[in-house]
């Protein structure tokens, strides 16, 4: 239509709202559906986080709050950063957004002129590049395929910097491969970095505390202090504490850069919930007990799911260091026929195809910038995943 804006043919809506709706869309009209393209956990908000929340709410503390953040949530959020990730931070280079996606916005539209680039290792967040779109920026895709477990080289980092970039996006654990770097391997990409003094580094934290096999999380800042004057570091209580609808992201940061996004959100959602600020401050403050027990069930169900995927024709499945999703290969699969008649020409057709004939929802690898892939999110139970990947397997057996 004419009168809407320009932008939005810059960017695309969410692929993997999209395959929740159709998931849904199915089990309406009565399909038996399992849908494992929502990236949620699917336990419940800790009890003590919902009583703080309650007592907000008793408590009166149900109007406006400053526009990033209450004061006790902020320091909260240092506490965090010092006991967690060995980073000082102060209260005004801290801020806090509703969920982690806006934080990300806010630091875009914040920085980005046109003609900006954003080095986006691919397969990426589907976000990532359209908020940088959206924000005037160019976004630039560094692909990291299966043969380096989905991570970028240092090599390859430094052949794409540009005198152009101005951000490289690090998210690890990382949605969809849940491929983790350690921290030797970050410390090879922040070496390239220092030598580029005009890139800032933005790292999504949001799976830190999702990660499996004695694997020791590190975030950018961290392994190289001397990048923390130019790195944005994200977080949030969506992952590690189910608090998704929560809406509650936040980030570390320079203080001019923390003002100017406060300087965005001002202008576009002013503050965010105030009963999940006080919500997120007891998450961050009180008991952790309850994620390494989080962290067994999620390995478990992670070792299920690589476990039966790699048994099914077709199908490459890595091991991935962390997150809740496994971005299996379907490249076996590209050229056969379903018993349906259909031909699978690309990984979108395979997972259109699956939802079709085996009612199981997943999302495909080219919207995460990675084809031919498919991402599963195993943040369910082990039955559903069990019959899931039954259901593939039966899918990939009845090609020819």
């Amino acid at each position: 239509m004419a009168f809407l804006a320009d932008a939005l043919e810059r960017v695309k809506p969410s692929a993997t709202i999209a395959v929740t709706t159709k998931a849904a869309e199915l089990k309406a009209a009565g399909r038996d559906v399992i849908g494992l393209g929502a990236g949620e956990p699917d336990f419940d908000t800790p009890e003590n986080v919902k009583e703080a929340a309650i007592k907000a709410i008793r408590d009166g503390k149900t109007k406006y709050t400053p526009v990033d953040g209450i004061p006790q949530l902020k320091e909260a959020i240092c506490a965090k950063f010092k006991r967690e990730n060995e980073l000082d931070y102060e209260k005004n280079e801290i801020t806090v957004a509703t969920g982690g996606k806006q934080v990300l916005y806010n630091a875009f539209m914040a920085t980005l002129n046109p003609g900006d680039e954003v080095i986006v290792p691919a397969p990426f967040w589907v976000s990532y590049p359209d908020m940088v779109a959206l924000a005037g920026g160019t976004p630039v895709e560094l692909e990291a395929g299966i043969e380096t477990g989905f991570k970028i080289t240092p090599d390859a980092l430094a052949k794409a910097i540009t005198p152009n970039t101005k951000w490289i996006i690090f998210n690890s654990p990382s949605n969809p491969t849940g491929a983790a770097y350690t921290a030797d391997e970050i410390k090879a990409l922040t070496d390239v970095l220092l030598q580029h003094e005009h890139v800032w580094i933005m790292t999504d934290d949001m799976y830190e505390h999702l990660v499996y096999d004695d694997f020791k999380f590190t975030t950018v800042a961290q392994v190289e202090p001397r990048l923390k004057d130019r790195t944005l570091t994200v977080n949030g209580v969506s992952k590690a504490y189910a608090m998704t609808g929560w809406r509650i992201g936040y980030a570390g940061g320079p203080a001019q850069l923390i003002k100017a996004m406060a300087k965005i959100q001002s202008q576009s959602t002013s503050n965010p919930c105030s009963i999940s600020q006080w919500a997120a401050v007891e998450a961050l403050n009180g008991t952790q007990s309850f994620i390494p027990t989080n962290q067994d069930l999620f390995k478990g169900r992670r070792d299920l799911v690589v476990s039966m995927l790699n048994q099914a024709n077709g199908i490459e499945c890595p091991v991935p260091e962390g997150a809740f999703y496994v971005y299996p290969s379907c490249a076996g699969t590209i050229g056969k026929v379903t018993k349906t008649g259909r031909e699978i020409a690309n990984d979108e057709d395979f997972v259109s195809a699956l939802l079709e004939e085996e009612g199981v929802a997943a999302v495909h690898g080219a919207a995460f910038g990675g084809s031919p892939n498919f991402r599963i999110s195993y943040a369910t139970s082990n039955a559903a995943l069990e019959e899931a990947c039954e259901r593939i397997q039966r899918f990939c057996g009845n090609l020819k």
